[in-house]
């Protein structure tokens, strides 16, 4: 049983998944052919499928699998979200046919054999070419989640080398630079709001609170905004209801579950912070 649940993660790098039905068998057992094109679309529900460890032979440190899409004929790619703690990195591999990174939080590492180790973010996009043999991880002090996206081979979509030593992952990294002013870019949140006054404390709303703990992939951002819309209706912060009822539809929260919120918490928040808030969601709502 062992090896067969290591090699079911080996198979698909960042791809990993549970079988999926097969729906021709299923035509089949029906007796009806199903016609080309006549497939419906499937969506697979976020958390619907287990989170899996990566195994010790090919990961060092701790790191979780949530798979996201396998490959259906006659499509070829499969994609995971793939979560790394500090420190946590994969062994050196090579892809047959390359391999797709975009970061979606916090701060990694990669490195392809020969060159130096380049920092990766938050945002960035990371193509790694057919048989280059690399390793890629979060930083020693951050950390980093991406989606990785492999095309299998003859059934194949990874090859297994040597773990990365920690020499070789304590090697200099060759950080990102500055980037480039846009001319045109909108003042970020909080600086618009009180950089003026308070820079420090913008900043640190901005690349702390938003930037890093809003982005960390163990909360959905609705899930995010429900929490926070809740500490901030119990604390009675009509001011910073406001923005984050914004922000919460953004984020997927509907109106009548906001309301339902407010309702729910008038019991255990008090009458007074539910009336408030109440308020409140009848200005941001008449707004939209």
């Amino acid at each position: 049983m062992k090896l067969l649940v290591a090699s079911a993660i080996t198979l698909s790098l960042f791809a990993l998944t549970f079988a999926q039905t097969n729906q021709a068998g299923a035509a089949s057992s029906s007796g009806a052919a199903q016609a080309p094109g006549s497939q419906s679309i499937r969506i697979v529900r976020g958390g619907s499928r287990p989170s899996l460890q990566g195994p010790t032979e090919h990961f060092t440190g701790s790191v979780r699998v949530d798979p996201l899409f396998q490959a259906s004929a006659p499509a070829h790619a499969a994609g995971s979200l793939i979560t790394f703690e500090p420190g946590a990195r994969t062994a050196w591999h090579t892809h047959p046919l390359g391999q797709i990174l975009i970061v979606t939080a916090g701060v990694g590492c990669v490195q392809r054999w020969g060159d130096p180790v380049e920092e990766i973010r938050q945002g960035d996009v990371v193509w790694i070419p057919p048989g280059q043999k690399h390793w890629h991880g979060a930083a020693p002090n951050s950390s980093m989640a991406h989606i990785a996206i492999v095309e299998q081979l003859d059934g194949k979509s990874v090859d297994w080398m040597e773990k990365v030593s920690d020499v070789q992952y304590g090697a200099p990294v060759r950080a990102q630079g500055p980037a480039t002013p846009q001319p045109s870019a909108q003042p970020r949140p909080s600086a618009k709001a009180i950089g003026d006054l308070a820079p420090k404390l913008a900043e640190l709303t901005d690349d702390v609170l938003y930037a890093d703990v809003w982005e960390r992939p163990q909360l959905s951002k609705r899930d995010r905004s429900l929490v926070t819309v809740a500490a901030l209706i119990a604390m009675n912060r009509p001011d910073q209801l406001r923005s984050h009822l914004v922000k919460a539809r953004e984020n997927g929260v509907t109106q009548e579950e906001l309301i339902e919120t407010i309702t729910h918490l008038a019991f255990y928040a008090g009458w007074p912070n539910a009336v408030t808030a109440i308020a409140v969601a009848r200005e941001v709502f008449q707004q939209k």
